[in-house]
């Protein structure tokens, strides 16, 4: 055979294996993730005036206009609907802590989708856990979220929120967003490596996501419309039981929490979705992560 001709693929025998997605060295991967959303988190305000300001500003404007929209023309939460004790009680800080929210899921996913191939040239040359990659998106989207919900906080402080026994909740409710977002970030960072088509799919959903999830429509506008048993059915969407149950925590106690829309079991069939879009991104990611350098 003259060196000219093509080799048969199956000939060459199997794909070298790389790094796979973990490392028995715990301390070397958090370390290298933490450091990896860190310097990505400080480069994205690099030579900027106003830095993170401009990570706050997405959605306050979008806040502003839909609070704009849905109180002075809709009469969302005025009027009978403002007196304290009703479920639209507090809309605006309703509707800006669920922007808040779906913003962190939006920039772990959308921002997760390219990450493995944006980082080709580092992933060819060095050994590393392919993991940091799509971790350290999500990591500094937490670090965004944190700082987000501060000014969540003072916004709800401002309009006559007092603290409440249920704030206890919140690293409960952010922990379920989290791993759901994280299950998802796993998986579709491994699917555009080999499908490019992922990016601009994505970017479709993520918009149906956003009206379909109680983010400017009030739960009992939904309820209003479909019967108790499609309610909870609408509730399996994580991030629909995670947005209402922080407006119920968080809040407005008179807004429904999950345990008042779901009975036990579609409260564990929510938990149960979340365990599995984790489980599958991790699979999907482990599995594709040594072969990755080779697919590139």
């Amino acid at each position: 055979m003259s060196a000219t001709e093509a080799i048969p693929y199956e000939e060459l025998g199997r794909p070298i294996s790389g790094p796979r997605a973990l490392t028995s060295d715990w301390n070397r991967f958090w370390h290298l993730t933490f450091n990896i959303a860190r310097i990505q988190w400080k480069l994205r305000f690099f030579g900027s005036a106003l830095g993170y300001l401009w990570q706050l500003m997405r959605p306050l404007l979008l806040f502003t206009v839909l609070y704009t929209f849905f109180t002075v023309i809709g009469h969302v939460g005025r009027g009978a609907n403002a007196r304290l004790g009703e479920p639209e009680h507090f809309y605006g800080v309703q509707l800006l802590s669920s922007i808040v929210l779906f913003t962190f899921f939006s920039e772990c996913t959308v921002g997760a989708v390219a990450s493995v191939v944006s980082q080709e040239a580092v992933v060819r040359k060095v050994q590393f856990p392919r993991l940091v990659i799509p971790l350290s998106m999500v990591l500094g989207a937490v670090f965004n979220l944190g700082l987000n919900l501060l000014v969540v906080l003072i916004f709800a402080l401002f309009s006559g929120v007092r603290p409440m026994l249920t704030w206890l909740e919140l690293p409960v409710i952010l922990f379920v967003l989290a791993v759901f977002s994280t299950g998802l970030a796993m998986l579709l960072s491994a699917l555009y490596v080999y499908f490019r088509d992922i990016q601009p799919i994505w970017d479709v959903l993520t918009q149906v996501i956003f009206y379909a999830s109680p983010v400017i429509v009030p739960l009992s506008s939904v309820q209003a419309k479909l019967s108790h048993t499609l309610v909870e059915v609408y509730m399996l969407n994580p991030l629909a039981s995670t947005f209402q149950q922080f407006r119920h925590a968080m809040v407005n106690n008179a807004t429904p929490g999950i345990r008042e829309l779901m009975g036990p079991v579609w409260i564990c069939g929510m938990f149960a979705i979340v365990a599995a879009v984790f489980a599958l991104g991790f699979v999907v990611f482990n599995r594709s992560a040594p072969y990755v350098a080779e697919n590139l």
